[in-house]
């Protein structure tokens, strides 16, 4: 499995299904709603049970790069981290900021929750049309930078897990780029 040490933490990347993720918290490649949809979310919240849905309900959706956090329902994880990426226009309109923000909010949330272990998607890769290679980069660089801006901050563990080729071909590639093997 390919993975890079940062600080006191580790990145990997896998493919595998993120609704069977035993981390603290996986995160959810959601919509402003939060009221669940296709792809990702349409799985975590089908695997998690309407518990989840329930507590979406009372949040009163999430800006475009923010995350809120949810219990895990039936989930492995005990928390859903609820985070609404950018759909990719040309690059040109804020996208790569937002996706950005996304694993930023998501990891200040998990943060601010005692998450120790985090699990992500492929954030707007799906429907929203973000280019994997250009997402992948951004994701993975993000999370490096946060974990080396905060090396205490209680995280040791952070999974890319990508459901199939398509997307974890270019996610092992950016973290090998930054030195995982």
């Amino acid at each position: 499995m390919p993975e890079l040490k940062v600080k006191n933490s580790m990145i990997q990347v896998v493919q595998g299904d993120i609704t069977k993720e035993n981390t603290d918290a996986i995160v959810n490649a959601a919509n402003k709603t939060l009221l669940g949809g296709g792809g990702v979310d349409g799985a975590i919240h089908r695997a998690g049970g309407p518990a989840i849905l329930e507590e979406c309900r009372k949040l009163g959706g999430c800006d475009t790069g923010d995350a809120k956090i949810t219990t895990g329902g039936r989930l492995p994880a005990k928390y859903v981290i609820h985070t609404v990426g950018p759909v990719y226009r040309d690059g040109k309109h804020g996208e790569p900021e937002l996706l950005k923000s996304c694993h930023v909010r998501s990891l200040e949330v998990a943060v601010a929750n005692g998450v120790r272990t985090i699990a992500f998607p492929a954030i707007s890769c799906g429907v929203y049309g973000y280019p994997i290679e250009e997402a992948s980069k951004i994701a993975i660089n993000t999370v490096k930078e946060f974990l080396e801006t905060y090396p205490n901050c209680g995280i040791t563990l952070v999974r890319f897990v990508m459901f199939g080729s398509d997307t974890f071909i270019p996610f092992r590639s950016a973290l090998r780029d930054l030195g995982g093997i």
